[in-house]
């Protein structure tokens, strides 16, 4: 059943999410409620939830972050707050990427306590003035939010560190966890607020918010929602450690579109829903999507870029110029090297100033000559580790200067201090050599400073640029395949990273301004405006088909999801289908068997006297042509329906084909050559020795490679692998290679259950018994052959009446059939239910059998 409600938040131990308020406006926007689908057969319409829509309203998108883009301080005379925006904020410069009609809302915190009593005017200040809405938390959840899961679980999880003991890194604190999803629920409320149409998208931001997706997503099925993930990801073996890894994988498949800075980081992620939460994931046409309960979740992949207005202008300062010319005159005669970092453990600073000293001990003739200027920006999480990094550094660059350094000279310069940007700015113009350490890191986008200025402007004060630039980068940050002019080092490899600094300080001034060129197009033709733009079109790409869709929501706490189908697929219940079965002539059941009457968890194959006893009642009744259609041998179900004398068997897809048990096995008309085989199992068999837990299923009329049990993502490449070798072994064959749920299968061509259902009513209707009733149960890819072909009989010229028909898949899921039943049992209690209502009285089909080939 539909869940449209869960547990109150109240007891956040167990992770339900509670309901949600009535949707809130603040404009005279129409807002349309989501719906549930209509338990009737009227399909004419598919407005469901996404009904007429209002006139067109100006397009918003809300842009969701842990820090809204501007700065609050208080008047130091009346006390009033006053706000100004940060224009450093990437929240605000991606604007530019928007079209300009496009109205832009700011949802986050801000860098200020708020008195309780100042909320609601500062709230309505923001709103009014920036377009913005903060997010109130009180000290103490702040603290476990922020600093507590984010800082001190998430962030070290997804930068490689585990908490392997209790000097390195906190254990797992539940309540820290619950805070978490308490602020995300308060930024669900806020964004709730100002939604207030199916026009609008919310795009989120960052690893703060990974949980929000579920909570909007319950609110509003059908939202346009988009997540952009600005850490790294880690892979599925560090990532599978944490305790709530499921919640929130879950929670992003929420969203419409997630994004990433790099392939790596993406398939990290991939690789995670494989593993643990058992989902496959296809490149369709360029674009990666994961389908998940109906819904194509897509996975973008695009480094963001820098803003080139804001750092131009910023080049443009008088103040710019002016501490240029001072660094030059402080620096005359030395080649300067520039680092920018904030104070982390991963950040790799020691790392970089380790390097320096070995160089200055490999190269003394540099001594007096190289200067590296480190700016450290204040650290943003607190800890052990952090202070730790501090005293390492500070240690490193005092034993570095006494032992290199001389009266006017120090080798390393470490600034602490805050350092406005216009001072940055300058390093950047005067460093001939930029280095990024890092040991892990997002994207990173100082390399990207540098180039933009270094390259400078017509307008700066300080004469001709430069326009050349070095970039040393470490392997680990998200900007280093997008540099492919960089210097790419092993942070780690202190004598390589040494290297590298006098490689880069040596490099002839020609090359110098080859890479520089080659990175500068990148940089302004990449800007952040150009990944703003990119990710809003993914979003209304991967969103376009939201409202002609039918959203059911399932599931509580962080197992909750939407189901995204047509308006015409609904669940078969008994009290719908008993009255035609009851009123048809002649009736056709098709049933799959693994899936559908027998559980796919089930160890053992064998069906129950549950099963046998109600196929044998149905086929008791002499207006019903009841059969299995499997993909198994036909040995193993003659075996297995032995007991079940009436029953109908069409084994291997329906190569194999019989009417009852006293009727001979007949076969399709298909070339029986099956030479085929001695190509194929050599070439499966030697990716079975080479993909441990997979093994070749040898049937009589295919051959089937499974790696179910093989690792999942060795075993998906190594199946797609094995699918192009087959291919091309077997291009003049007459079979077909067709790739399955962890299978691999070849088999003669036409062999499909369509064909089987098509065949079989044919027969029926050649021997003057057309069926007026069809139902078809299955439960995988191979079903949809029959779905499909049962739907069109009404085409069909051979089947002159039109039946009542019902086919039905087992899961909510996409399917060509038009009905779902939830399991086995569902299954099993819809066919006792027509058994009930069946006439008891012997049948005898052979009066109906027809060969193939005279049916063909």
């Amino acid at each position: 059943m539909a869940s449209r409600s869960s547990a109150n938040l109240l007891d956040l131990a167990s992770l339900d999410i509670s309901d949600i308020p009535e949707i809130k406006t603040r404009t005279l926007q129409m807002v349309y409620a989501p719906g549930i689908i209509p338990d009737s057969d009227n399909c004419s319409s598919n407005n469901g939830d996404s009904a007429a829509l209002s006139p067109v309203y100006q397009e918003r998108v809300i842009i969701v972050a842990n820090q809204l883009p501007v700065h609050a301080q208080r008047e130091p005379v009346s006390g009033d707050w006053c706000f100004n925006l940060d224009k450093d904020s990437l929240s605000l410069q991606l604007k530019d990427g928007l079209s300009s009609d496009t109205e832009v809302i700011y949802v986050g915190c801000l860098n200020v306590d708020i008195d309780t009593n100042e909320q609601e005017q500062v709230a309505k200040k923001l709103l009014d003035d920036y377009n913005c809405v903060p997010t109130f938390f009180s000290p103490e959840l702040q603290k476990n939010f922020y600093h507590g899961f984010c800082k001190k679980h998430l962030w070290p999880l997804f930068h490689y560190m585990l908490p392997i003991s209790p000097d390195h890194g906190d254990r797992f604190d539940r309540s820290l966890w619950q805070a978490y999803v308490s602020a995300n629920k308060i930024f669900a409320d806020k964004v709730m607020e100002v939604i207030n149409s199916y026009t609008d998208y919310v795009w989120v931001h960052d690893y703060h918010l990974m949980v929000l997706p579920t909570f909007l997503r319950k609110r509003f099925n059908q939202i346009k929602l988009g997540f952009f993930l600005h850490s790294p990801f880690p892979s599925s073996e560090i990532y599978r450690t944490l305790p709530v890894r499921d919640e929130i994988l879950k929670s992003l498949l929420n969203s419409d579109l997630i994004g990433f800075h790099t392939f790596d980081y993406a398939r990290h992620f991939l690789s995670c829903c494989s593993r643990m939460l058992g989902l496959d994931y296809e490149s369709k046409r360029g674009y990666i999507g994961l389908e998940y309960y109906g819904r194509t979740v897509s996975i973008k992949i695009l480094p963001v870029g820098v803003h080139m207005g804001w750092l131009e202008s910023v080049l443009n300062l008088h103040s710019t110029s002016t501490k240029v010319r001072e660094i030059q005159e402080k620096f005359k005669g030395k080649k300067l090297i520039v680092g920018v970092d904030d104070m982390d453990i991963f950040k790799g600073i020691t790392l970089k100033l380790l390097a320096m000293e070995h160089l200055l001990e490999e190269h003394p003739d540099l001594q007096g000559k190289l200067v590296l200027v480190q700016i450290t920006k204040p650290a943003r999480s607190m800890g052990k580790e952090i202070e730790e990094a501090q005293k390492e550094a500070y240690s490193t660059v005092e034993r570095i200067n006494r032992t290199y350094g001389n009266p006017g000279y120090e080798p390393v310069i470490l600034i602490d201090h805050p350092v406005p940007l216009y001072e940055k700015v300058a390093f950047y113009v005067v460093a001939e050599c930029c280095i990024v350490n890092a040991v892990r890191d997002g994207m990173n986008l100082i390399p990207y400073k540098y180039i933009v200025c270094r390259q400078g402007t017509q307008q700066m004060d300080i004469g001709e640029s430069p326009r050349t630039s070095t970039l040393i980068v470490s392997e680990f940050i998200g900007c280093s395949p997008s540099l492919s002019g960089a210097i790419r080092v092993n942070p780690w490899n202190i004598a390589d990273v040494a290297g590298a600094l006098n490689l880069a300080i040596n490099m002839p001034d020609t090359e110098k301004k080859l890479r520089h060129e080659k990175h500068y197009r990148y940089v302004t033709s990449h800007d952040i405006a150009y990944w703003a733009r990119s990710f809003e079109q993914d979003l209304k790409r991967s969103c376009r088909d939201q409202d002609s869709r039918q959203c059911w929501s399932f599931g509580f706490g962080f197992n909750f999801r939407v189901v995204s189908l047509s308006p015409c697929f609904r669940k078969l219940q008994l009290e719908h289908i008993v009255t035609p079965y009851k009123g048809a002539n002649r009736r056709a059941i098709f049933l799959d068997y693994d899936g559908t009457v027998m559980p796919q968890t089930s160890i053992s194959k064998t069906p129950s006297e549950e099963v046998i006893a109600v196929l044998n009642n149905l086929c008791g009744d002499a207006k019903n042509t009841v059969f299995i259609v499997s993909g198994r041998g036909r040995s193993s179900l003659s075996e297995w329906f032995a007991r079940s004398e009436m029953l109908g068997i069409a084994a291997e897809h329906g190569y194999f084909i019989r009417w009852d048990k006293t009727s001979e096995w007949e076969t399709c008309s298909f070339d029986a050559d099956f030479d085929w085989k001695r190509i194929v199992e050599p070439v499966m068999r030697l990716y079975t020795e080479t993909t441990d837990g997979s093994f070749i299923e040898s049937k009589e009329s295919a051959l089937v490679w499974h790696h179910q049990e093989a690792d999942p993502d060795f075993g998906s490449c190594q199946a797609k692998e094995l699918l192009n070798h087959l291919e091309s072994v077997l291009a003049n064959e007459p079979v077909v290679v067709k790739r399955g749920q962890h299978i691999v299968e070849v088999k003669p061509q036409g062999v499909t259950k369509g064909l089987v259902a098509e065949k079989l009513l044919s027969t029926m209707a050649n021997s003057g018994k057309p069926p007026d009733f069809v139902l078809c149960i299955g439960d995988d890819k191979s079903d949809e052959d029959m779905f499909e072909t049962i739907s069109n009989i009404v085409s069909t010229p051979s089947v002159p009446i039109v039946p009542e028909i019902y086919a039905c898949t087992i899961g909510q899921k996409p399917s060509k059939a038009m009905y779902y039943l939830d399991d086995t049992d569902d299954v099993i209690k819809l066919l006792q239910g027509l058994s009930a209502s069946s006439d008891q009285q012997p049948t005898h089909t052979s009066h109906i059998q027809v060969s193939f080939e005279s049916s063909a």
